[in-house]
């Protein structure tokens, strides 16, 4: 039975497709779903005005993305469990991580690179789809 569900966000429409897919998957079964926003490595930056000092990081603009793409799934499956996440790494290697991390049984990514020339270059569906540790389910996230 599948009870954990991981999905990436970048705040592309074909992502917010791909949650959406994956949060009609989650309804449907009954499962979490995590939604997940990657960045490449920590960078920090300080910002000082006055007396006050800002920080700003490449891990937490990820998860203002993920947190973003979890607020769409809510509107539209207000049922499902969810959460958002932010992983270093790039996009497929952070779901593949993730998805180890929290023993997730799916995860869900969207085709926008499966076809054409991507297909012979690469792409993150068929990156996640070679190392994941569980299921992958690739959504329909473009039109033809």
């Amino acid at each position: 039975m599948t009870k954990k569900i991981v999905v990436g966000v970048d705040g592309s429409e074909t992502a917010e497709a791909a949650a959406l897919k994956a949060a009609a998957l989650a309804e449907a079964m009954g499962a979490e779903l995590v939604v997940v926003s990657a960045y490449a490595k920590l960078e920090v930056d300080t910002v000082r005005s006055g007396n006050e000092e800002f920080r700003f990081s490449t891990e937490e603009e990820a998860l203002t993305t993920a947190t973003q793409g979890a607020a769409i799934v809510r509107e539209e499956f207000p049922g499902v469990t969810s959460r958002a996440e932010s992983v270093q790494g790039k996009p497929a290697a952070a779901l593949v991580t993730a998805a180890e991390e929290i023993g997730a049984d799916l995860i869900v990514v969207g085709n926008k690179r499966v076809q054409g020339l991507g297909r012979m270059l690469g792409s993150i569906a068929r990156d996640v789809a070679g190392h994941a540790p569980c299921d992958v389910y690739v959504a329909h996230t473009h039109e033809r």
